[in-house]
């Protein structure tokens, strides 16, 4: 088994060899074939934990890191959970923060009590200590959980421990918190994986995990907290040692504090509550309504807020200032990102044609949309749902997961840390039944969509806890095992700027089957027009970006 395991890390290093990355052999314990453990108990600071082996990974699920948060200890500042005795059998996840489903796909939840993390790593162990990833899932701060994430194809083919956290979501944890909880003043959800990560960088030495070498990345929502834990420094230092953000501006402008506590105060006469008692035993459900009603259709009603203890500066002034933690990033995207949203407006009834088209370009760039209309013309053939999810997914103001707004991220964080970009444009993956539901049919070529890429990093992801998506098509999977070895020596401290080709602000290297290669994106998304059209969403001093 270990001569496989040697040839396949091999085999992934030499079709990454385009991209001159340096793939050092990870080290793998000389365990006899057949030794390996059918489970295994290891101490923590809070208790005792038994782990299970699952797809040939040794797992551990649904660990406590945090006291329980519901009742009383409703908006409370997270606490570290109490130790327990005996031995934890660690063979469940716990349950999804507290959620309403969303776009016939994602799954209701109302487990309040949900702070917990989940941790794979190869079955054998290693002659050194394995580099550590921790994973913070997305779905717009309202949805999702660590456990709908395999992380054992992770964790085998990159040789590390992968650990996988859920945090507090919506009204729970990115509205501000009422006056008279101790979490007031906070972002909550933030604040708890703050704790997570403080109980990874304590305990995960006895997992074989290294507490010196710890990446933190994430997706869409996960990416913009990977973005607010950078621009904490004096809060996250020594937490974490290298990030991945994974479709997610760092420049996306957020509320103020004060701005949030008004939006709190929405939420509550939404809820019919006039007190700290009302909402503390209101339910779950009825909570989270009253947000989406205060929320009226915003994407982003539940982003976190600055001018706080939690996130200190605005955005863009962080980046600019240089106040972010001096760690490298990968900062990745993928080529079609908003077409999914174009996709779920399709099923839910929405009809663009030729004739509409102009008018919902209109509704999103208002008095801008002659100029818009000249740069992203109907062509004859076109499919309009295309046309318009290109455009979106190009630029749209505000909204942290477009193409102009993510290289700006990177071009203003490469000017204080090594930034290397990436985009996955793998068109042919599937996308219904991962990243949107199967029916109806939409109509049009989604493309490389928001979550799209998922699926290569963690097999199965379906947005549900089926984990049913298909399994890749023969081309997709090796530009996957490519993408995999990618982020493997990324966690190595692998590639360097010499290393990686893709060095300049406006560049990223563009991973699809057959072809893995640099492209000047900042060109080929027209951010030069949308800077000149949006200058507030970009920074003050502009640089070189092509």
């Amino acid at each position: 088994m270990l001569t496989i395991i040697g040839k396949r890390w091999s085999a992934l290093c030499a079709a990454a060899a385009g991209l001159l990355l340096l793939c050092a052999s990870p080290a793998i314990a000389q365990s006899a074939p057949g030794s390996a453990p059918q489970g295994e108990v290891i101490a923590t600071a809070s208790g005792k934990v038994e782990g299970f082996i699952r797809n040939g990974a040794l797992e551990f699920r649904g660990i406590p890191y945090a006291a329980p948060v519901s009742g009383e200890a409703r908006w409370s500042l997270p606490q570290p959970a109490a130790p327990w005795a005996g031995v934890l059998p660690a063979m469940h996840f716990g349950g999804a923060c507290p959620q309403a489903a969303r776009y016939g796909l994602t799954e209701r939840s109302d487990e309040e009590n949900c702070l917990t993390l989940n941790i794979s790593r190869p079955v054998f162990a290693a002659a050194t200590p394995r580099p550590v990833l921790v994973w913070i899932h997305g779905g717009a701060f309202v949805g999702g959980a660590a456990s709908l994430y395999r992380l054992d194809r992770l964790a085998r083919d990159a040789d590390a421990v992968v650990v996988s956290i859920n945090y507090r979501l919506g009204v729970f944890g990115f509205m501000a918190p009422p006056a008279g909880t101790s979490g007031a003043g906070h972002v909550l959800g933030l604040e708890d994986q703050r704790l997570a990560m403080r109980w990874i960088k304590a305990n995960i030495a006895a997992f074989g995990g290294d507490p010196e070498n710890i990446t933190l990345a994430g997706e869409s929502a996960g990416a913009a907290s990977v973005c607010m834990q950078l621009q904490a420094p004096e809060q996250t230092k020594g937490l974490f040692h290298r990030a991945i953000i994974q479709s997610g501006a760092c420049g996306t402008p957020l509320r103020t504090l004060a701005q949030a506590e008004a939006f709190a105060a929405k939420v509550a006469k939404e809820a019919g509550c006039s007190d700290l008692a009302c909402l503390k035993a209101i339910a779950p459900q009825a909570l989270i309504a009253a947000g989406a009603r205060a929320a009226s259709g915003e994407l982003l009603a539940f982003a976190p807020f600055t001018g706080n203890p939690t996130v200190p500066l605005a955005t863009l002034d962080a980046l600019q200032s240089g106040q972010v933690l001096r760690v490298p990033v990968l900062n990745g995207f993928t080529r079609d990102e908003m077409r999914l949203y174009v996709g779920y407006d399709v099923q839910g009834g929405a009809k663009i044609t030729p004739e509409t088209y102009p008018a919902a370009v209109r509704a999103i760039y208002g008095d801008k949309t002659d100029k818009v209309l000249a740069r992203y013309p109907l062509k004859a053939g076109e499919r309009p749902a295309e046309t318009l999810g290109s455009l979106m997914t190009d630029f749209m103001p505000g909204l942290g997961i477009t193409h102009c707004l993510m290289l700006e991220s990177g071009r203003l964080l490469s000017a204080h840390v090594p930034v290397f970009q990436w985009e996955y444009a793998d068109r042919t993956a599937p996308v219904r039944g991962v990243s949107i539901p199967i029916s109806p049919e939409p109509g049009f070529n989604l493309g490389a969509v928001h979550s799209a890429e998922l699926n290569a990093l963690f097999p199965n992801f379906s947005n549900t806890s089926a984990m049913s998506a298909p399994d890749l098509a023969p081309a997709s999977q090796a530009l996957a095992d490519v993408i995999v070895a990618t982020w493997a020596a990324f966690l190595r401290g692998n590639p360097t700027p010499q290393q990686w080709p893709a060095t300049r602000p406006g560049a990223v290297m563009r991973f699809e089957p057959g072809a893995i290669r640099p492209v000047d994106a900042w060109g080929e998304y027209k951010c030069d027009f949308w800077r000149s059209e949006y200058p507030a969403f970009f920074g003050q001093s502009a640089k070189e970006t092509k």
